[in-house]
């Protein structure tokens, strides 16, 4: 019975120590600054792309209709 308390004891420790290695290793962190640094670029390309498209139209189509 004592040797199941050790054991017991020794896996708590174990998961703990596992735990705390796993709270403390930024290495995941990196991923996930990628993923929103990536999602404000596409944020801007497309607001840009929407913005200088609805713009390049408007003045083609003044200029198509300026020369009718």
């Amino acid at each position: 019975m004592a040797l199941e308390g050790l054991v017991a004891v020794h896996r708590r420790w174990n998961m703990i120590a596992l735990l705390c290695k796993m709270w403390l290793e930024d290495d995941g962190q990196d991923i996930a600054e990628y993923a929103v640094m990536l999602a404000l670029i596409l944020v801007l390309v497309v607001g840009t792309i929407r913005l200088v498209g609805s713009n390049a139209n408007n003045a083609f189509s003044a200029a198509a209709s300026s020369l009718q």
